[in-house]
């Protein structure tokens, strides 16, 4: 692993030696990997049979963050996290995360029980920063260029890794001199890059957090760079299973301390013979 995972707040593993496994729980009706399903009915259920299968902790978010998707206002996202937090907080003792660009919810979800936050926007919202201090639990910042509904709009980069790095230290440092004390870095795969550019940051793992200072977490499960790659994987949950295992054992030998996944039973399985392949 890039960092010691015992110098975090969250519990042990159940791997051995990590990585750590979040399991995915999307509570948003245009999702693109599940196409809504966990917003219609069985999400609770959904997250407890993630967490009965190998994950350590469960990302809950209610506003998809798809290329091309439309923004979600504030009172909405709230509405549809806040219970689903209540309820696996209630059902399990498992870690929960959430996904959200904005401190309002952030605020709301924390005060439900969650106790990470998983920005895709870095703490650049008003006020996100002063939020995170202020709740005082772990956080997890992405790189992405541009915004959600522009992001896959011709992407381009001088030097990808390089300027990723760059972008994710100043976030770091700012969140620091904040007062956040725990701060994961992700460097957004499939958020405003081409699969050259994904294939380099999968690659540039372990100097990511070499070079940020912080634990790696990598969400390649599902994106769209696996149907790149291979052209029969249209269907983002039904055809890119094999793909995004093969990504998360690609990031844990790279050094990525959590990976992002909504296959958690057939990632959980693929690391488990893997370490044992290692001996």
């Amino acid at each position: 692993m890039a960092r010691d995972l015992k110098q975090h707040a969250l519990p042990s593993p159940k791997l051995a030696g990590g990585p750590y496994v979040m399991g995915v729980l999307n509570l948003t009706p245009d999702s693109f990997s599940d196409g809504g399903k966990w917003a219609r009915d069985g999400a609770k259920t959904h997250a407890l049979a993630m967490l009965e299968a190998g994950a350590d902790l469960i990302d809950i978010g209610g506003e998809s963050t798809r290329p091309g998707a439309a923004p979600v206002d504030t009172a909405e996202e709230i509405a549809r996290i806040v219970p689903m937090v209540e309820a696996v907080r209630a059902a399990a003792q498992a870690p929960i995360s959430i996904d959200t660009m904005k401190p309002e919810v952030a605020r709301a979800a924390v005060k439900a029980g969650a106790m990470i936050w998983n920005d895709v926007q870095a703490l650049q919202a008003p006020g996100a920063l002063e939020a995170a201090a202020e709740l005082g639990c772990p956080v997890m910042v992405m790189h992405m260029q541009g915004e959600p509904r522009t992001m896959q709009a011709n992407p381009f980069y001088e030097d990808v890794v390089g300027e990723v790095i760059a972008f994710l230290r100043a976030r770091v440092q700012a969140a620091r001199e904040s007062g956040v004390r725990e701060i994961w870095a992700d460097p957004g795969i499939g958020f405003g890059k081409t699969l050259d550019h994904n294939l380099a940051l999968l690659n540039a793992t372990a100097r990511i957090g070499e070079e940020t200072g912080c634990p790696v977490l990598i969400g390649a499960s599902r994106k769209r760079f696996i149907q790149a790659i291979d052209a029969r994987a249209a269907d983002a949950g039904r055809d890119r299973v094999g793909g995004s295992v093969a990504a998360a054992l690609l990031a844990a030998q790279k050094g990525a301390a959590m990976v992002r996944v909504h296959d958690v039973a057939e990632t959980v399985q693929a690391l488990k013979v893997w370490r044992a392949l290692q001996g």
